[in-house]
Order: C-alpha cells, then structure tokens, then sequence
C-alpha cells in the first residue's frame, strides 16, 4: 500500500541521484564537524564542567 499517502518507497529514494549529491556532502561534513570538535578540545572546554573536576572532587571526598 505504499504510495497511498504519497510517500516515496526506500527504493526510489537511495536510487536518486538527488539523494546521494546532498549527502555526499552532508555525512562527510558532520564527521569533519565531530573530529574538529575533539581534536580541538572544543569539547572539554565546553562539557568540563561535566568531567574531570566533578569526579576528582567526588573521589577526593571518599577516599580522604
């Protein structure tokens, strides 16, 4: 029954030419994006408040 609502079938969709131009750039541009926000330290600077200062805080408490 698909088409019955006007929905385009998986098939159809990854068989588009359309569909691979735009995530032939979109996919490789997030993992750019993710492995910029890493290897920066973007990430620790901005979850440090998350991370290293509340575990060694806690741990210093038990262990002392």
């Amino acid at each position: 029954m698909s088409g019955s609502t006007g929905e385009r079938s998986f098939v159809d969709i990854i068989t588009s030419i359309r569909y691979w131009v735009i995530h032939s750039s979109t996919i490789p541009s997030l993992f750019i994006a993710g492995w910029l926000f890493v290897s920066t330290g973007l990430a620790y600077d901005v979850f440090e408040a998350l991370g290293q200062t509340s575990i060694s805080q806690r741990t210093d408490k038990e262990f002392h």
